[in-house]
C-alpha cells in the first residue's frame, strides 16, 4: 500500500449551475449551505452575468469538479451563460466521467427536454439574438435534451424544499464516496482486502461506540489504510476528523492544542480554545453526545493521547467510530473493541507495487526482472520501502540498480531508516540495548535461548520481549524470535553509525571482516559488548594473547562455523591472557587451548559452549557459578575431567556428548537439583552413573559402557526420556524403573545383552527394544495404554507376540522387521483405531490375520522378504486408509482380486513374486507408484490408472502383453497434478510389438499431458519436471519429426517455431547395450545448443533418467540388447524462450550415478519432436503409427512433410490446425 492523501484529487467536489435571478437567494443558497455543512467542497459563482460568454475561470471550475448539479428553473434557458455552462458540463461528463445531476425546480422536465413553455419563449429570443450562430442554438437544445433525460430530482415530487435538499445531499455523498473510494484505491496494491476486514470489524450499522486499532510496524501502511477507510465511510457520520501524526503533533504543539483542533472539526467551529485537560463546558459535552462521529487518530504512541483526545467512549454519540493507528499495542491496554494486525504485502502484491513506482507499469521489463525480484525481496513486503526504492530507481540504468543494491546491503536507505528509527527512539535505554542485541545477534534464535541470555544480562526478558511484540518490533514464530529485515538493517545501521570507520569502537561486531581485523590487530576497545564471528568467512588468524584485555564490557562472545569441521581458525600460539569478567555467553567452536585463562572469573557466565575443543581440563578448583544455566563441551575428545560444577546450583543443562576420554561423572551431580538434561552419549569409557535426583527430564547414556543403572533412578519422577541405545553391556533395568511416572521415551535398541522385557510405567509413549535378546513380550504389555510407538526390529529370538496386542489402543507404529523367528501374528480381535504403520519385513510369518480389516487406520504395511508368506487374506472389507503396501520378494503365487478395492492406495511394491497375472487396478485413482520388477512369471499387465507416475517393470522376462492406458490418460487433465514420471521396461525381453506400441503411445500422451498442463500454469511449477521411459526397441518412431543416426542431431528450426502454442521438445534415443552389467545406474547427459543467425547461442545441460540401482541378484547378469529411451524435460522448454533461435542441436551421452561415461552403452540413433498445443488436439483424433521398418529411409514429419533420416537438419512448414483451448481438453 502506497501512502495516501485523504482529500480528493479534484479541486471541488460539486459545481452548482443555476439561474441566479430564480434561485440564488432561495433554494440554491439552502442547498449550498447543506453541502458545506457536510464538508463537501462546492463551487458557487456569486458574480452577476456579464456578456454572452462564460469566463475561463468558470470553465476551469467545472473541469475541476467531480459532480455538477444543474438546477433547471423557470428562466434557466433565458441565460446563454447557463446554457454554455451546461454544454461544458456535458462535455466533462462525456470526456472526464463527471457525474451530472439535474434538479427540476418548479419546472416540468418535459419542458426542459422539448423546450416548451418558458423554455420555448426563451429560445425564440435566443434564435433572434444568435441568428448568425444557429449552430450554437442547436447545441444548447441538444444539451437540454440530454440533461433532461438524466436521472435527477423533481421539486414537484419531493416536498418541502428541506426534504429535497436533504435527499440531494445524501445522494451526492454516496456518489462522492464511490468516486473517492475508486480514486483513493488507485495504486494502493493489496488494500481492498484489508478495507473489507476493517469494515466488518467496525459494524457500521451498530449503535454501540466502537474503537478499532490498526497495529503494525512502521512503513507497513497503517496510515494509508486508515485514510482509505476514512474516505470510504466518513459520509455516513454527522461529523468527522482525521488527525494525522498524533505523536509528532503532540511533541510540537501539545495535547490540549490537538484536542481543541479535533473538537473544532467535529463541531464545525472555526476554532475552540478550551485550555483545561477536561472539556469543561457541559454544552460542548452535550453537543458531542448528540451526534454520530468518525474519528481517526493516526500514529498514537501513548495512552495519555487517547485519554485526552477521545476520553471515555461516552463522550461521543451512539454509533460513533474511532480508528487508531499505532506501532505499540500497549497504548490500547483497554477500551479497544478490536485490534487489527496489519501484515506486509505478499510477494505478488509487493512486486506489483514496486513495478508501478519503478517503471510506472504493473510489471518490469524482462531485463529488469531479476533485479526487481532482489529489491522486492529486500523490502520484504513493507510498502514504504517498495515505494521509496521504486521511486529512487525510476529511470535508472541496470548498472545504477546494481550499485544501489550493493549499497543497500551495507547502508539502509535514509528515508526508510528515518521512519523505522522512530520506534527505536521511543524505547528506554535498556530496551534499546535489547533491540540492538536482537538486530545484531538473536534473529532466528529460540525464545528460551534469548530469554536465558537477556535475564543473565540483568534484563527482564519475558516482559521486554512481550513489549517488543506489542510495539511491532519482533514476532514469535515456531518458538523463535524474528525481526523484519528492514528493522534488523535499521538496528545494525545504528551500531555502524557509532563509529563508521573504526569497527573496534562499535558496541557490536557481527561482520566477519570487522571481527577478523579487530582480533588480528588487537584493536578492540571497551565499547564492544558483543562479538559473533563465523569462522567460515575468514582466513586463518594468529591472535594476540591480549586480544580481549581491553574489552571490559564484552557480554556476548560467539565464535562458530557454518561448515562441518572441527578445527578453529583462530590460533593462540602464545596462549590467552584473559577473558572479560563481564562475559555472560561464550560459544567457541574448536577452542584451541587446553584450558581457559587461569584468571578468568566465570561468575557472570550464563552459558558456556565449547564443542570440538582441545580442552583437557576446563579450569582448576571450585568456581562460583551461580548464574550458569547451560554448559556444553561436546566432542571435546581430549577432555579427561568434568570441571567442578558443584557451585552451579542453577545449572539446568549439561552436554558432554562424545567426550570419549571421560572416565566418570562426579558424585556431586546428585546435588545439582535443577539439572534437567544430562547428555553423556558416546562417552565410551563411562562405566558407572552416580546416584541421581532432582528435576532431571532427559538422560542420555547411549553408546557408553554402562552395565547397570543406580536404583535411585526411580526417584527421578520428572524424567521424560531415557536413551540407552548401544549400551552393549546393559542386561536389564532396575525394578525401580516402573516408578518413573513421567517417563514417555525409553530407547534400548542395540543393547545386545539385554534379554528381559522390563517392567515399565504405564505412561510410556515410545519403546524401542530393537536388536536385543528379547524372546518374549509379556501379556502385561496391554497395560501400556499410552504406548504409541513400539520398535522390536531385529529381535531374532522373538517367536511370538502376546494375543492381547490388539488391546494397545493408542499404538500408532509397530515394527517387527528382521524378527526372523516370528512365525505368527496374533488375530486382531477388535479394531485398532490408531495403528498407522505395521512393518513385518523379513519375518517368518506364513499368513496375516484373517481380521486384518480391523486395522482401520492402517496406512503403511511392509511385508518385504516374507518368504514363508503363502497367501494374503481377503481385502474386500477394510484397509480403506492403506496408502503404502510393499510385498516384494514374498514368493507369492497370486494376489487377491480385491486388490483394486484399496481405494487409498498410492504406492504398491510387488516386485520379485511368482504370480502370472495382476488383478485389475485401473480404479485405484490415487495409485502413483508401482513396482513389479523381477516378477519373472508375469505375462500380462492390465490397464493402469492415469494417476500412475512411476512404473518399474524391469526384469519381467515373461511379460508379453501390456495393455494401453490411453483412454484413462486422456481424461481429467484440468485436475491432474504434475509430477516427475518414469516408466521402466528394462530386460522385458518378450514384449510383443503391440505391447511396445502401447507403451510408446501411452508415453506420448503422458508427454503431451505434462507439457500442456505446464503451459497452462505458466511459471507455476518448478522447471525440473520431466518424463522418462525405457523399453526394448531399435527404431525411432515416426512420431519424432527429426531423426538422426548417432548420438547427435542438428535441427534447422522452422519460421515462427516459438509461438504461444509451443510446448517444448520430446526426445528419444536408441542405445545398444553391449555386455552391460544391469545393476548399474544408467542415465543420459543431454547437451542442448540453441543458436541464432547472429551467432549468439544458449547452452543447457540436462540429466535424463534411465533407471536406478536394482537388487543384488541383478549384478551378476549382463545385457546385450537395444533399448529405446524417451523423454520430456521442461527445463529445455524453459531454455528455449526466443523465436530468434534458428537452429538447435542435441548431444546424448550415457553416464552412471557418478556422471562417468558408460562404455558398454552406445547411442545408435536419436530423434526430436517439437510439441505444440495442436498435437494435444490431434491426440484425441489420431493413433500413433507403427515404427518404420529398417529398410525405410523416409518418414512423415509432424506437419506431414517428408524428411530424410540421417542429417536431422531438415525443416518443415506447419499448417495451422484448429487451436486447442486448455479448458476444452
Amino acid at each position: 500500500m502506497a501512502s495516501c492523501s485523504v482529500p480528493s484529487l479534484k479541486k471541488y467536489d460539486v459545481f452548482l449551475s443555476f439561474r441566479g435571478v430564480d434561485t440564488r437567494d432561495t433554494f440554491t443558497s439552502h442547498l449550498y449551505a447543506a453541502l458545506c455543512r457536510k464538508k463537501i467542497e462546492t463551487y458557487i459563482d456569486d458574480r452577476l452575468e456579464r456578456g454572452d460568454e462564460i469566463s475561463p475561470a468558470l470553465m476551469e471550475a467545472i473541469e475541476e469538479s467531480d459532480v455538477s448539479i444543474v438546477i433547471f428553473s423557470e428562466n434557466y434557458a433565458s441565460s446563454s451563460w447557463c446554457l454554455d455552462e451546461l454544454v461544458h458540463i456535458l462535455y466533462c461528463r462525456e470526456n472526464n466521467k463527471q457525474v451530472v445531476i439535474p434538479v427540476f425546480y418548479d419546472i416540468d422536465p418535459s419542458h426542459v427536454r422539448k423546450q416548451k413553455g418558458s423554455y420555448a419563449v426563451a429560445f425564440t429570443e435566443l434564435e433572434e439574438r444568435f441568428e448568425d450562430r444557429m449552430d450554437k442554438v442547436l447545441e444548447w437544445k441538444a444539451a437540454l435534451n440530454v440533461a433532461a433525460n438524466l436521472s435527477g430530482f423533481d421539486s414537484r415530487v419531493t416536498r418541502p424544499d428541506a426534504k429535497l435538499v436533504e435527499n440531494i445531499v445524501e445522494d451526492i455523498l454516496k456518489k462522492l464516496n464511490h468516486l473517492s473510494s475508486s480514486d483513493d484505491l488507485k495504486g494502493l496494491v493489496g488494500i481492498e482486502k484489508h478495507i473489507e476486514r476493517i469494515e466488518s470489524l467496525l459494524c457500521i450499522d451498530s449503535l454501540e461506540i466502537r474503537t478499532i486499532v490498526i497495529w503494525g510496524m512502521g512503513g507497513i501502511g497503517k496510515t494509508t489504510l486508515a485514510g482509505a477507510m476514512y474516505n470510504r465511510i466518513s459520509s455516513q457520520f454527522d461529523g468527522c476528523s482525521f488527525l494525522a501524526n498524533v505523536r509528532e503533533e503532540t511533541e510540537r504543539h501539545g495535547l490540549i492544542s490537538l484536542r481543541n483542533k479535533l473538537l473544532a472539526e467535529l463541531l464545525d467551529e472555526k476554532s475552540l480554545n478550551i485550555r483545561t485537560p477536561s472539556l469543561g463546558s457541559s454544552f460542548v459535552t452535550k453537543r458531542l453526545r448528540s451526534k454520530k462521529f468518525l474519528v481517526v487518530l493516526d500514529d498514537v504512541n501513548s495512552p495519555s493521547q487517547l485519554k485526552c483526545l477521545v476520553g471515555e467512549h461516552g463522550q461521543f454519540g451512539a454509533g460513533s467510530r474511532i480508528i487508531v493507528t499505532t506501532r505499540d499495542m500497549q497504548v490500547l491496554r483497554k477500551g479497544a473493541n478490536e485490534i487489527y494486525k496489519l501484515e506486509g504485502l505478499d510477494f505478488d502484491e509487493a512486486f506489483q507495487l514496486f513495478s508501478v513506482n519503478a517503471f510506472e507499469e504493473d510489471s518490469p521489463p524482462e531485463y529488469y526482472l531479476e533485479l526487481s525480484k532482489r529489491v522486492v525481496k529486500y523490502a520484504n513486503g513493507v510498502p514504504l520501502a517498495l515505494v521509496v526504492l521504486g521511486s529512487h530507481l525510476l529511470g535508472r540504468s541496470k548498472e545504477a540498480w546494481e550499485s544501489a543494491m550493493a549499497k543497500l546491503t551495507q547502508i539502509p536507505h535514509g528515508e526508510i531508516q528515518n521512519v523505522l528509527k522512530i520506534s527505536y527512539d521511543g524505547l528506554e535505554l535498556d530496551q534499546k540495548e535489547i533491540f540492538l542485541d536482537i538486530a545484531c545477534f538473536y534473529k532466528g534464535k529460540s525464545v528460551k535461548f534469548v530469554e536465558r541470555l537477556l535475564d543473565g544480562c540483568g534484563f527482564s526478558a519475558k516482559i521486554e520481549i512481550d513489549t517488543f511484540i506489542k510495539k511491532s518490533l519482533i514476532v514469535i514464530k515456531n518458538k523463535k524470535i524474528w525481526m523484519h529485515d528492514l528493522l534488523e538493517n535499521m538496528g545494525r545501521e545504528i551500531v555502524r553509525q557509532e563509529s563508521t570507520d573504526v569497527p573496534g569502537n562499535r558496541s557490536r561486531l557481527w561482520i566477519a571482516k570487522d571481527v577478523y581485523d579487530v582480533l588480528r590487530t588487537n584493536s578492540g576497545t571497551e565499547a564492544i559488548k558483543g562479538i559473533f564471528l563465523n569462522m567460515s568467512e575468514i582466513e586463518e588468524v594468529q591472535m594476540s594473547p591480549m586480544a580481549f584485555t581491553k574489552m571490559q564490557k564484552l557480554r556476548l562472545l560467539k565464535i562458530y562455523t557454518s561448515e562441518s569441521v572441527d578445527n578453529c581458525k583462530l590460533h593462540l600460539g602464545e596462549g590467552l591472557q584473559s577473558l572479560p569478567y563481564s562475559l555472560r555467553y561464550v560459544h567457541w567452536h574448536g577452542y584451541p587451548l587446553k584450558s581457559v585463562p587461569p584468571n578468568f572469573n566465570p561468575e557472570n557466565l550464563v552459558e558456556l559452549n565449547m564443542p570440538y575443543s582441545k580442552l583437557d581440563k576446563l579450569w582448576n578448583g571450585v568456581q562460583h557459578l551461580a548464574c550458569l544455566r547451560k554448559i556444553s563441551l561436546s566432542y571435546s575428545r581430549q577432555l579427561t575431567e568434568i570441571p567442578d560444577l558443584s557451585k552451579a546450583r542453577n545449572l539446568q543443562y549439561v552436554n558432554l556428548q562424545s567426550c570419549t576420554c571421560l572416565p566418570e561423572v562426579p558424585s556431586y551431580f546428585q546435588n545439582l537439583d535443577k539439572l534437567t538434561t544430562l547428555n553423556l552419549t558416546g562417552c565410551q569409557r563411562l562405566k558407572n552413573i552416580p546416584e541421581l535426583k532432582g528435576d532431571m527430564e532427559y538422560l542420555h547414556l547411549s553408546q557408553t559402557m554402562v552395565e547397570e543403572l543406580p536404583s535411585s533412578i526411580g526417584c527421578l519422577d520428572k524424567l521424560v526420556s531415557l536413551t540407552l541405545d548401544d549400551c552393549e553391556g546393559l542386561k536389564n533395568l532396575p525394578s525401580s524403573t516402573c516408578m518413573l511416572k513421567s517417563l514417555q521415551y525409553l530407547i534400548l535398541s542395540g543393547c545386545s545383552s539385554f534379554n528381559k522385557f522390563p517392567e515399565l510405567p504405564n505412561n510410556i509413549r515410545e519403546l524401542n527394544l530393537s536388536d536385543t535378546l528379547i524372546d518374549l513380550i509379556p501379556s502385561s504389555i496391554e497395560g501400556l495404554v499410552h504406548l504409541r510407538k513400539l520398535s522390536l526390529e531385529d529381535c531374532t529370538m522373538l517367536e511370538c507376540l502376546p494375543p492381547s496386542i490388539y488391546k494397545l489402543k493408542s499404538l500408532e507404529y509397530l515394527s517387527l522387521s528382521g524378527c526372523s523367528s516370528l512365525e505368527t501374528f496374533p488375530e486382531i480381535s477388535e479394531p485398532m483405531e490408531r495403528l498407522e504403520l505395521l512393518n513385518l519385513t523379513g519375518t517368518a510369518i506364513k499368513e496375516l490375520p484373517s481380521l486384518i480389516d480391523n486395522l482401520i487406520a492402517l496406512q503403511i504395511l511392509y511385508l518385504h522378504y516374507c518368504e514363508d508368506l503363502e497367501k494374503l487374506p481377503s481385502l474386500s472389507g477394510g484397509l480403506c486408509s492403506l496408502s503404502i503396501l510393499e510385498l516384494s520378494y514374498c514368493n507369492l503365487l497370486e494376489l487377491p482380486d480385491q486388490l483394486g478395492c484399496l481405494s487409498s492406495l498410492q504406492r504398491l511394491d510387488i516386485s520379485g513374486n511368482a504370480f502370472h497375472r495382476i488383478p485389475t487396478c485401473k480404479q485405484l485413482s490415487k495409485l502413483n507408484y508401482l513396482k513389479i520388477g523381477n516378477c519373472k512369471s508375469l505375462q500380462f499387465l492390465p490397464e493402469l490408472p492415469s494417476s500412475l507416475e512411476f512404473l518399474d517393470a524391469h526384469g519381467c522376462t515373461s511379460l508379453e502383453v501390456v495393455s494401453s492406458s490411453g483412454p484413462a490418460l486422456k481424461q481429467g487433465w484440468d485436475q491432474f497434478q504434475v509430477s516427475k514420471e518414469q516408466l521402466i521396461f528394462f530386460n522385458c525381453v518378450k514384449l510383443d510389438e503391440n505391447a511396445r506400441i502401447n507403451i510408446m503411445t501411452d508415453s506420448h500422451i503422458r508427454i503431451l499431458r505434462m507439457a500442456t498442463i505446464l503451459a497452462w500454469s505458466g511459471d507455476g511449477y518448478p522447471h525440473d519436471y520431466s518424463i522418462s521411459v525405457c523399453c526394448p526397441g531399435n527404431e525411432i518412431q515416426k512420431w519424432f519429426s527429426y531423426r538422426s543416426a548417432g548420438p547427435s542431431i542438428n535441427i534447422k528450426l522452422p519460421p515462427h517455431w516459438h509461438n504461444s502454442d509451443f510446448l517444448g521438445f520430446a526426445l528419444c534415443v536408441v542405445a545398444a547395450l553391449e555386455d552391460y552389467r544391469s545393476a548399474g545406474d544408467l542415465s543420459f547427459q543431454c547437451h542442448s545448443y540453441f543458436k541464432t543467425h547472429d551467432g549468439e547461442n544458449r547452452e543447457l545441460e540436462s540429466h535424463l533418467r534411465g533407471w536406478g540401482w536394482y537388487n543384488e541378484d541383478d549384478k551378476t547378469r549382463t545385457v546385450n540388447s537395444d533399448y529405446m529411451f524417451l523423454w520430456y524435460d521442461y527445463r529445455i522448454k524453459c531454455c528455449a524462450t526466443e523465436d530468434a533461435f534458428t537452429e538447435v542441436s542435441f548431444d546424448f551421452h550415457p553416464i552412471d550415478a557418478l556422471r562417468r561415461p558408460i562404455n558398454s552403452c552406445k547411442v545408435k540413433k536419436c530423434g526430436i519432436r517439437l510439441l505444440y498445443v495442436q498435437d494435444a488436439f490431434s491426440l484425441f483424433n489420431e493413433d500413433v503409427g507403427e515404427p518404420e521398418s529398417e529398410g525405410g529411409n523416409k518418414t512423415r514429419g509432424y506437419c506431414g512433410e517428408s524428411q530424410s533420416i540421417g542429417s536431422g537438419s531438415s525443416s518443415c512448414s506447419k499448417e495451422k490446425e484448429e487451436e486447442l483451448h486448455a479448458k476444452q481438453i
